[in-house]
Formats: C-alpha cells, sequence, structure tokens
C-alpha cells in the first residue's frame, strides 16, 4: 500500500508542539515500513522523522500554523490564516496522493475533514482529541453518513465524544519498544510529561509532590508561560525541576528512574502516549480516571486510577505505588500497544476505507 500521510499543522515535527501526534506519526510510519508499506509524510517546514524512519520520504511546507481547537472555545468559527500552513499541506498531499492507495489526515481539523466530500481518493482520518468543537464535530457528523469507515479513534472513551459514529473504528497507539529500556528504579523522584498548560493539570501533580517534601520533574513545552509562572510562584521555590522537551531517547532513560509518572489532565485525552511511554520504561502511573489513560491503566496492576480532580485521592495512591511490579507494566505495553500491533490495526481499517470507496 501506498500511503500519504498529513500531520498536524500545529509546530514542526520535533518542536513538541504538536503534542502526542508527533509520537504517535513516527511510530505509526515505523510499523507501516516494517510491514513493508510505502509511506510519504506532508509536514510544517524544518520536520524531521526520527532515524529509523529515513525510508519514509519527507515533503515540508511553508504556512502560517493553525490555531488548535483547543485553545478555542466550543462554539469558535473556522479560521484558516493567510498563508495557511494547513492548506498548503493539502495541496501537497493531494498533489502526490494521484499516485497512492489512500490519504491518511492525522491534523484534528475542518478543511481536511471537509475535503473529504470533494476528493476522489479514499481520506481517512485519525482524530487525535475528543469533541473540542461544534463546527469540527458537525462536519464529522455529516461526511460519517456518507463515509463511515473513514474515521478511527484512539480510545473507546474518545469515540464516545462522538455519539452519531455508532461502531467506531479503535485503533489504540503504538510505540518502537526498543526505544525504550526497562528500568527496576523503586526508589526514584515523581515525574509528569506532557505540554504545559491549562487543560493538563500540572499544579495537581505540583501538589502531590509538595505534600510529600519532594521535588516534581516535569518535561514538556512550556506552552503556555504564564500559566507556568503561576503554578511556580504557588509552590515552595525549588519544587518543580524544569526539564524542558527532550527527544524520546533522552526522556525514556531519565524517566525509567522515576518511581511513578503522575497524570492529571483537566480534560478527556484521546489516548495517553506519556502513560504508555512511562509503563514501557516499567514506571507505574497514577492518573485522573479521566479520558484514555483509564482504558489503558490496568488499576493496581499497572498503576492506580484517581477519582478525577481529587488530588488527594492522587497523593494516596501514590504512597502505596511500591506495591505496583515494574515488570507488569511493561508486559502491558508489549502485548498491547507495539507498533507492529498499532500499525496492523491501521492498515486494516484503511483496507477498509480503500473497499468501501471501490464500491461506489
Amino acid at each position: 500500500m501506498r500511503i500519504v500521510l498529513i500531520s498536524t499543522p500545529i509546530g514542526y515535527l520535533g518542536s513538541g508542539k504538536g503534542g502526542g501526534v508527533e509520537l504517535t506519526l513516527n511510530s505509526l510510519v515505523s510499523g507501516l515500513l516494517s510491514l513493508g508499506h510505502s509511506v510519504e509524510v506532508i509536514a510544517p517546514e524544518n520536520s524531521k522523522l526520527h532515524k529509523n524512519n529515513e525510508k519514509a520520504k519527507l515533503y515540508c511546507v511553508e504556512g502560517k500554523d493553525q490555531i488548535s481547537w483547543q485553545h478555542q472555545n466550543y462554539d469558535s468559527p473556522v479560521i484558516i490564516p493567510d498563508n495557511s500552513l494547513l492548506v498548503g499541506m493539502l495541496e501537497k498531499g493531494l498533489d502526490i496522493a494521484k499516485q497512492a492507495d489512500v490519504l491518511l489526515n492525522m491534523s484534528y481539523d475542518w478543511l481536511p475533514i471537509w475535503m473529504t466530500q470533494i476528493v476522489e481518493k479514499p481520506f481517512a482520518h485519525i482524530i487525535s482529541m475528543g469533541n473540542e468543537s461544534s463546527v469540527v464535530s458537525n462536519l464529522i457528523s455529516k461526511v460519517y453518513a456518507k463515509h463511515p469507515y473513514n474515521f478511527a479513534f484512539h480510545s473507546k472513551i474518545q469515540a464516545n465524544d462522538y455519539p452519531f459514529i455508532k461502531k467506531p473504528t479503535i485503533i489504540g497507539n503504538g510505540f518502537k519498544l526498543d526505544n525504550y529500556i526497562f528500568q527496576d528504579a523503586v526508589n526514584g523522584p515523581l515525574a509528569w510529561v506532557g505540554r504545559v498548560a491549562p487543560e493538563k493539570g500540572l499544579e495537581d501533580a505540583v501538589y502531590v509532590a509538595n505534600e510529600l517534601g519532594e521535588k516534581l520533574k516535569v518535561w514538556g513545552v512550556k506552552e503556555d508561560e504564564t500559566y507556568a509562572l503561576k503554578i511556580e510562584k504557588s509552590f515552595p521555590q525549588g519544587t518543580i525541576d524544569w526539564m524542558g522537551f527532550v527527544s524520546t531517547n533522552e526522556l525514556q532513560v531519565e524517566l525509567g528512574k522515576c518511581r511513578v509518572l503522575l497524570n492529571t489532565p483537566k480534560w478527556n485525552e484521546a489516548y495517553g502516549n506519556v502513560v504508555v511511554e512511562a509503563l514501557a520504561c516499567g514506571v507505574p502511573v497514577v492518573a485522573y480516571k479521566r479520558g484514555g489513560p483509564s482504558e489503558i491503566i490496568q488499576h493496581d496492576q499497572t498503576g492506580y486510577l484517581a477519582d478525577p480532580d481529587d488530588k488527594k485521592n492522587m497523593l494516596s495512591y501514590v504512597k502505596i505505588i511500591e506495591r505496583i511490579k515494574r515488570k507488569k507494566c511493561r508486559e502491558w505495553v508489549e502485548k498491547n500497544a507495539s507498533t507492529d500491533i498499532f500499525a496492523n490495526k491501521v492498515v486494516n481499517w484503511l483496507n477498509k476505507v480503500i473497499k468501501e470507496y471501490k464500491s461506489k
């Protein structure tokens, strides 16, 4: 199969701005290549694929980033900037796709979904967020009525945000396990990984660290500097150990030394990549029982699920985290979230998309 994959129009690959989509894209490309498929990636200028994905052809496009829907109001209108990066990426993708089997879109935005209605080539979409926009959700409903196979979701809870999808395609996610080294470090520090933005709830993790009289290691892009500064000023100096955004290889080495990952989102995460990354290193996770992580974490086996927004409940689970066997964390990822498992699910789904187009 020849697949043209369109990346997120929010930050170049390697910047960290694209959040989980960046890691998902590289994991998927790796899995598809290992299965013998041809992959071409359309991404913002300055993007780079992981070294093991060099067989994939990368096309970089200039233009202005889109505004992420998670930073807009639910009823906000569609905004397409002048010299739009998303438009440029779609134009490039459509041109290349003339010789391809399928277009695969990974950007959560209105325009690529709308174009599904006028493009004759099979156009599939991995929906990377819950229902964050009225106009996007309504359009998905409209396109779904005509192309019921064209949308895939990372988790059942995420798909439930779109009740008009009667039989959702759930593809989970996958990770190249060679990139994650298992470590049995039961006495390490506390960890938190993610974009530093209000919807990620970092302040609750800092609360836990402060109550324990410990430092919290924080990895990720400071997307909202004002929010980061506000948290820093709300707790004793030095409670947060800012580690910045680092490569997967650098992250897994240090994350694996931690005894627990705290996951504190205030919204429904579609999946929870950082949760699986931690588990792959053998690090158990304490997360709010909300969104994708609540499907990933096996309570009392690979971590604990705390009541949503109940930081005291989270603290109580952190105090007993040594009960979790770290090898069970790694074993869950090996059985459920490798790149090959993920890529096979995506290929099976894309074959259904292509078959549906051919039948019309």
